[in-house]
């Protein structure tokens, strides 16, 4: 799929973040990345094959996450 020198990482390396865009839609809120990847700007990712990475926001300093 990737033409790019060096070759974009795929969709189920570690660093599928770092694929290059090839279209980006900031008012919808999302991108598509090289490797088949849809980036949101909640950090949530859809991959290829239909898998779900839920968002990985870093929480700030000021933050607590009740456990429910």
């Amino acid at each position: 799929m990737c033409q790019h020198q060096p070759p974009c990482p795929s969709a189920d390396s570690t660093s599928r973040d770092c694929a290059r865009l090839v279209a980006h839609h900031p008012e919808q809120g999302w991108s598509l990345l090289c490797n088949g990847v849809l980036l949101f700007e909640d950090t949530g990712e859809l991959l290829p094959d239909g898998s779900v990475i839920a968002p990985h926001r870093p929480l700030g300093p000021n933050r607590v996450v009740a456990a429910a």
